[in-house]
C-alpha cells in the first residue's frame, strides 16, 4: 500500500473505502468489457443473415440451357451375368454283371482320377473283359444278338454309327448280321476278342448240319419218286398201241368187205374199241398227287431245319454282353471317384463321372436373355484378375421350380464354355462363382456419341439434336441418323462434329 494521503489520516473511513475501490478494479473492469461485448452482439445481429434465410431471399437464376458437347468415344452393348463354373453332375456308373454267371471281379484297366473316358473307351476290365463306353442314355439291361429287336438295339446302332462303324440299317430296330459285324469291328477297335459263343452252341451248329442233311437227302427222293411217276410211255409202248389199232381197224375192215358174219363184225368192232382205249390210257397223264404230297412233306422238313440251322449259326455270330457295354450321356466324361480296385468285386457302383468339359452355368432374365444366343462370345473374370475368352453354348427357359426372376419374370438358363482354357485356369475356375460379360454390340472403332438425353423426335419421326451455335445466344435443330446405344449413350451421324455442344435440358 502507498502512503496514506491527509484526508485519509483526517477520516479513516474515508481510507477504508479507497482501499475497497481499488482493490476490485479488475472486477470492474471486466463487467465493463462483458456489457460492451453484449451490446455489439446486439448490433451485429442485425447485419448477419443464416443461409436458410439467405437462400429464402434469393431470387431465382436466369434460366439457361443445359450443354454437353459430342463426343468421340468406343460404344459397347454388354450383359453382365454371373455364373457357376463346374463339370456336369456327378453320375454313378453301375454295370450289369449278371450274365456273367460268376462273381464281377476287377481284373485290369482301372482308371485313376481324372482320366477320361470317351466313346469306345474300356473303362474296366472285369474278369478279363472290357467294359466298352458307348454314347447313349438308355442304360444297358440284356444281352444283344442276332434277332432280338427293340430300342437297345436302335441305341446301340446309333451308338455304333456316332463312332464310325457301320451298322447297317439304322432305321431298324433288329439286330441283324449287319449289326453282328458292326459289334465284331468295335472289338477288333479296342483290341479284345469276340466273347465266347454259349456253351453247346458248335454242337447245336452240327446237328442241325445233319438235320439239313437228311432233309434234303429226302427231298431229292420224293422229287425222283414224283418224276417217275409222272414219266410218260416209251417210243416203243407207243408204237405197239398204234400198231394194235391199226390191226384191229384192218381185221374190221377184212371183215365187212369179205362178207364176215354179224357176230364176227361186232367181235372186230369190240377189239377195236378196246385198242383204242387202250393206247389213250397208254398216253394219259400219269397220276402223281400222292407223290406231290411226299414231296410237298419232305420240303417243309427241309425248310424247318435250315431255320434250326440258321438259328444255331447265328448263335456264333459276334454279339454284345450287357455286361460289356456302358452307355453314358454327353461324352466325354471325366472319372471323378473310382470305388473299385483290382481284385475287388463289383457289387454296386464302380466309378462316379462328371462332365469332362467345364462350363459356366449361368442364369439371365428374359430381356437379357433375349439378346442372347449360342456362339455369342464373353469375357470370364477369373479369380486372379484376368480375363478369359467364353462362348455361349445354350440359352433357354429356366424349366425347374422357382425360375421367375426377382423382378417376377422368367428367367433363363445361360450355358457357356471357356474358350481353349489351360489346365492350370480349369483348375481355378472350377467351384468358383465368376462374373460374365457378354457383349451384344460394339461401334466399330471410336464414333460420335451424345447422351441419349440429347435425342428429340422430330413431327416425321426422325431423330434430332439441338446444336448450340457459336455465339452461345442461339440453338438450331439437327437431324441425324442414329446407331448402337449403350451405355447411356447414342452413336449419331449427320452434320455435327466433335466438341459441338448439344441440348440435354433446359
Amino acid at each position: 500500500m502507498g502512503a496514506e494521503s491527509p484526508a485519509e489520516r483526517a477520516d479513516p473511513a474515508v481510507a477504508g473505502w479507497r482501499r475497497v475501490l481499488h482493490g476490485n478494479r479488475v472486477l470492474w473492469v471486466l463487467a465493463g468489457v462483458a456489457v460492451l461485448s453484449l451490446v455489439a452482439g446486439v448490433g451485429l445481429s442485425f447485419f448477419v443473415i443464416s443461409p436458410s434465410q439467405a437462400a429464402a431471399n434469393a431470387a431465382p437464376p436466369e434460366p439457361g440451357l443445359i450443354t454437353v458437347p459430342v463426343e468421340r468415344r468406343v460404344l459397347s452393348n454388354d450383359v453382365t451375368i454371373r455364373g457357376d463354373a463346374a463339370f456336369a453332375d456327378s453320375v454313378e456308373v453301375k454295370l450289369e454283371t449278371g450274365d456273367l454267371g460268376g462273381p464281377a471281379v476287377v481284373t485290369g484297366r482301372v482308371p485313376e482320377v481324372g482320366t477320361t473316358l470317351d466313346a469306345a473307351s474300356v473303362a474296366l476290365e472285369i474278369v478279363g473283359r472290357p467294359v466298352i463306353v458307348l454314347p447313349g442314355e438308355l442304360p444297358a439291361y440284356r444281352t444283344l444278338r442276332v434277332g432280338l429287336a427293340g430300342p437297345d438295339v436302335t441305341q446301340l446302332k446309333q451308338s455304333l454309327a456316332a463312332i464310325g462303324i457301320d451298322p447297317g440299317d439304322r432305321s431298324s430296330d433288329v439286330f441283324d448280321a449287319a449289326t453282328a459285324d458292326a459289334v465284331a469291328a468295335l472289338y477288333d477297335r479296342i483290341g479284345y476278342p469276340l466273347p465266347d459263343s454259349p456253351d453247346g452252341t458248335e454242337e447245336a451248329v452240327r446237328s442241325a448240319r445233319d438235320g439239313v442233311r437228311a432233309a434234303e437227302d429226302a427231298v431229292a427222293a420224293a422229287e425222283r419218286d414224283v418224276s417217275a411217276a409222272a414219266t410218260g410211255p416209251s417210243s416203243v409202248e407207243r408204237i405197239q398201241a398204234d400198231n394194235a389199232v391199226r390191226a384191229a381197224e384192218r381185221a374190221l375192215a377184212d371183215l365187212r368187205n369179205g362178207g364176215g358174219s354179224p357176230s364176227e363184225i361186232a367181235a372186230a368192232e369190240d377189239a377195236l374199241a378196246l385198242a383204242r382205249a387202250e393206247r389213250d390210257a397208254l398216253l394219259a397223264p400219269r397220276d402223281t398227287s400222292a407223290q406231290q404230297v411226299a414231296l410237298e412233306q419232305a420240303r417243309r422238313q427241309l425248310a424247318d431245319a435250315q431255320e434250326i440251322l440258321a438259328d444255331a449259326l447265328d448263335g456264333t455270330e459276334a454279339f454284345l454282353p450287357v455286361s460289356e457295354v456302358l452307355y453314358l450321356e454327353d461324352l466325354p466324361r471325366r472319372v471323378d471317384e473310382v470305388m473299385v480296385q483290382r481284385g475287388t468285386i463289383v457289387t454296386s457302383a464302380a466309378m462316379l463321372v462328371s462332365g469332362a468339359t467345364l462350363a459356366i452355368n449361368a442364369s439371365a432374365v428374359e430381356s437379357d436373355a433375349k439378346l442372347l444366343k449360342p456362339g455369342d462370345a464373353a469375357t470370364l473374370a477369373m479369380p486372379d484378375g484376368s480375363e478369359l475368352a467364353a462362348e455361349i453354348t445354350s440359352v433357354a427357359p429356366r424349366k425347374a421350380e422357382g425360375g421367375a426372376s426377382a423382378e417376377g419374370g422368367p428367367r433363363y438358363d445361360v450355358v457357356l464354355a471357356p474358350v481353349s482354357p489351360t489346365d492350370e485356369q480349369v483348375q481355378a475356375l472350377r467351384g468358383q462363382n465368376v462374373r460374365v460379360q457378354i457383349s451384344i454390340g460394339a461401334t466399330e472403332g471410336e464414333v460420335l456419341a451424345v447422351p441419349l438425353a440429347a435425342l428429340t423426335a422430330g413431327p416425321g419421326g426422325e431423330s434430332r439434336v439441338e446444336v448450340v451455335d457459336g455465339d452461345g445466344d442461339s440453338t438450331r435443330l439437327v437431324e441425324v441418323e442414329t446407331g448402337l446405344a449403350a451405355e447411356g449413350f447414342v452413336e449419331i451421324t449427320g452434320d455435327v462434329e466433335e466438341g459441338d455442344r448439344v441440348v440435354v435440358g433446359r
